[in-house]
C-alpha cells in the first residue's frame, strides 16, 4: 500500500505547505475563510495559497520529557518563519540536536508508522 500524506489539509504530497492570501497582501498558514487577522476580510477576498515550505528557524526546543507517556523522547519543536512570511511551530527532524536560530529550514516528508507521512523541517542542504 502506498504511503498517504497524514494531513493533507495541510501539505502536498511535495512537501509544499497550503496556506492563503488575502486581498489586503497578508499571508497565513493554514488555509481558512473565516476572516484575515490583519484587516478583517473573509470569504472569497481569502484565496489558497502554496508556501514553499522554506524558512530560517527562529528558535528550537528539545523535549525530554512528556506528559503523555506513549510519546517517544527526546523530539525537537521548532518555530519557522516561512519565507512568504507565516510563522508555524513544527516538529523538526533531527530530534536531538541543537540547531542555531537562523539556519536555513526546509519542509520534508518523513515515513510515520508504516503506510504514513508527515511534515517534519529540517537544515536545508
Amino acid at each position: 500500500m502506498e504511503n498517504q500524506l497524514l494531513k493533507p489539509t495541510l501539505y502536498t504530497p511535495a512537501g509544499a505547505l497550503l496556506g492563503g492570501r488575502c486581498t489586503c497582501g497578508h499571508v497565513f498558514f493554514p488555509m481558512q475563510t473565516h476572516g484575515c487577522e490583519v484587516c478583517g476580510r473573509y470569504g472569497a477576498d481569502l484565496q489558497p495559497m502554496t508556501l514553499s515550505g522554506r524558512g530560517k528557524l527562529l528558535s528550537a526546543t528539545i523535549v525530554h520529557l512528556h506528559a503523555d507517556k506513549a510519546r517517544a523522547t527526546p523530539f525537537t519543536i521548532g518555530k519557522i518563519a516561512l519565507a512568504e512570511g507565516p510563522v508555524v511551530r513544527t516538529l523538526l527532524l533531527d530530534r536531538d540536536r541543537e540547531i542555531a536560530p537562523g539556519t536555513p529550514m526546509a519542509a520534508r516528508l518523513v515515513p510515520i508508522g508504516e503506510t504514513g507521512l508527515d511534515l517534519r523541517f529540517a537544515p536545508e542542504g
